[in-house]
């Protein structure tokens, strides 16, 4: 039995069929599920590791875990991918775009986009401009959240002009999920520097929702 087979196993032995409809419908019923929490699925990942350590083409491993039905199993493949950040080079970018793409939807993207891809640009600092535009500008949602939200973790190291270069275009974009990126990255941002979001908000025709999100943390 290999990693896989033996994530597989387990996920199955422990699946629970009733919390399994109740994690689903959470999720608008667009995936299935085990049915398994976070803190069960991350002891049952850890005896696995402590067995198998990292697999040595985790990055594969993560991609066949992702093409997988079960919503348990693309939680444990972004994991994995994160965990095998050793084993990284510069142009699994694609490999990681490809998961990204993947049964797409706010849990797995906003993981990948702020722990995953916001490592990779840390390590491969050159490419970080040139792929976020592509993504930027692309007509997919999950990818331009991305180019806009992978400075989360960044703090005081975020790049503002990248970062407003990410958001000026979709300021009138009226997809959920980018208006909430926006107010997101900036309300994060507005944790190490309130001021220049302030500047920001007064000086961009943002949508409401987006500027709510941005100034929720900050004094009226």
């Amino acid at each position: 039995m290999n990693f896989e087979q033996a994530i597989i196993s387990q996920l199955e032995a422990n699946a629970n069929p009733k919390q399994a409809l109740k994690m689903a419908a959470y999720m608008k019923n667009q995936f299935v599920f085990y049915g398994i929490n976070s803190s069960t699925r991350k002891l049952i990942c850890k005896e696995i590791y402590d067995q198998y350590g990292v697999p040595e083409n985790a990055i594969e491993v993560a991609k066949v875990l992702f093409l997988r039905p079960h919503r348990e199993c693309h939680y444990i493949a972004q994991e994995l991918l994160l965990k095998a950040k050793k084993q990284w080079k510069e142009l699994h970018i694609e490999a990681i775009e490809w998961v990204i793409l993947q049964n797409s939807w706010w849990d797995t993207v906003d993981f990948l986009a702020s722990k995953v891809v916001g490592a990779y640009f840390q390590k491969w600092p050159d490419n970080k401009a040139d792929i976020t535009h592509r993504w930027n500008v692309s007509e997919d949602i999950w990818l331009i959240r991305t180019s806009i939200i992978f400075q989360l973790k960044y703090k005081a190291k975020v790049d503002t002009i990248l970062l407003a270069n990410s958001i000026l275009p979709h300021t009138q974009n009226k997809a959920f999920f980018i208006r909430k990126a926006i107010g997101w990255a900036l309300r994060s941002y507005a944790d190490v520097n309130p001021s220049w979001v302030i500047s920001f908000v007064k000086n961009n025709k943002l949508q409401p929702l987006s500027i709510k999100e941005a100034l929720r943390k900050l004094p009226k």
